[in-house]
């Protein structure tokens, strides 16, 4: 058994090593396991390998959760400037490159030797290619791995969710939870590429490797950032992004001219150049080969962009053309699952955590964190700041958890 431990950390993540640093800069004594040789391989491999490790525009609306208001707390006490501060003490070089998001100029593995280097500072015992075997509690924790035994009275949930099998991702945390009588909200694949089927899935793979600047919506929720045509369907930013809305069923409206009033163009077009045929006259909006796959058959199989020249075209046949790239309606198949999405939607409910501390109700000393919890941030640096703030948290919790035990001893 190694004990003397005040808190056992599984999961050497985002959201681990924030909450080891927490707790361990201010007395504790902490150790954190993970079942992989290394630590940070999701950090490592985010932002193409560049980390985006934050956004400048965080704000709680843009985290997706049965309880909308649950992320208000930890993303409020440590904030996006927070980490920003600690990313400039140790010198890492950063860019905005659009909507905030905010990456390394060198490399991710900055990241990961800024928190292994404030961990090491802090007294935090990091210990790798420990597969955790059973989890128990009586007045403590007891956490048996390949490694050997840990106890601690405080014990953390940080391993996140089922993406990126490949990087070792696993369904742990929420076991775990389930152990302790947490209830989940089902887990699903998050920010993750959509999958089409007939007609429409043939009108994509004749395009893939083709993007375009669009406006994604379903329902009332909207982004606008490139989408990209695929051998299975659609994905680009604004496609992952809409994924985290999208439920099955359900028609994703495409907008392949935002900000734009097409039919108005499409008239002045027909006004100063009549013999020109319609194609190309789209063709100067979108991209060559989309313009084309349009004159030829749309995803219903139906042509959206008819031939002839300008001149030929009524009002009324601009004004439909203009509705059909206005509002280009997909119905997906499905999503490319686990193996692709960047997140996990869903998984532990924050019904049964406190917003502040990330501590269970019923179980006093289990902290979730990070991606195990029902909360989903959107693409571009929210997730990392997700896990960057409920770690901090946490281990500030667990902080003053100790000092209370010290007090009252």
């Amino acid at each position: 058994m190694t004990g003397n431990h005040d808190v056992v950390i599984l999961g050497a993540g985002a959201a681990g090593l924030m909450c080891a640093i927490a707790a361990g800069q201010r007395g504790c004594r902490v150790v954190v396991l993970d079942h992989a040789p290394k630590i940070g391989s999701k950090i490592l491999i985010s932002g193409g390998g560049r980390c985006n490790f934050t956004n400048l525009h965080i704000a709680p609306d843009r985290f997706l959760s049965q309880n909308r208001h649950f992320a208000t707390s930890a993303l409020k006490r440590y904030t996006q400037h927070d980490f920003l501060a600690l990313v400039n003490r140790h010198g890492i070089a950063w860019h905005e490159k659009t909507l905030g998001q905010l990456f390394c100029d060198g490399s991710a593995r900055q990241i990961v030797a800024m928190l292994e280097a404030e961990a090491t500072a802090a007294g935090v015992d990091i210990r790798t290619s420990h597969t955790v075997t059973g989890i128990s509690r009586s007045d403590r924790f007891e956490v048996t791995t390949s490694g050997g035994r840990f106890d601690a009275p405080a014990l953390v949930l940080a391993t996140g969710g089922p993406a990126i099998p490949k990087m070792g991702a696993t369904a742990f945390s929420h076991d775990v939870a389930r152990q302790f009588g947490l209830r989940l909200v089902p887990p699903r694949p998050a920010l993750v590429p959509l999958t089409l089927s007939g007609s429409a899935l043939a009108f994509a793979a004749n395009l893939s490797g083709v993007a375009v600047d669009a406006t994604a919506t379903f329902g009332r929720t909207q982004f606008r950032e490139n989408i990209l045509f695929t051998h299975r369907g659609v994905s680009g930013p604004a496609i992952l992004q809409i994924s985290s809305y999208w439920r099955e069923g359900g028609e994703i409206v495409l907008d392949l001219c935002p900000g734009l009033d097409l039919a108005a163009f499409l008239r002045e077009r027909r006004k100063g150049r009549p013999k020109a045929e319609l194609r190309t006259a789209i063709g100067e909006l979108l991209p060559a080969r989309l313009a084309a796959a349009l004159a030829e058959g749309g995803p219903d199989g139906r042509a959206l962009v008819p031939a002839g020249t300008m001149a030929n075209l009524s009002d009324k046949a601009i004004d439909a053309v203009a509705g059909a790239l206005s509002a280009f309606r997909l119905t997906p198949a499905g999503s490319e699952g686990y193996a692709k999405a960047e997140v996990t939607l869903g998984g532990v409910d924050t019904a049964d955590l406190s917003s502040r501390t990330m501590e269970a109700k019923a179980v006093p000393g289990l902290h979730v964190i990070g991606e195990a919890v029902d909360v989903t941030g959107w693409l571009g640096g929210y997730n990392f700041q997700w896990a960057w703030s409920s770690g901090w948290c946490a281990g500030l919790a667990i902080a003053e958890q100790r000092r209370g035990r010290a007090v009252s001893a």
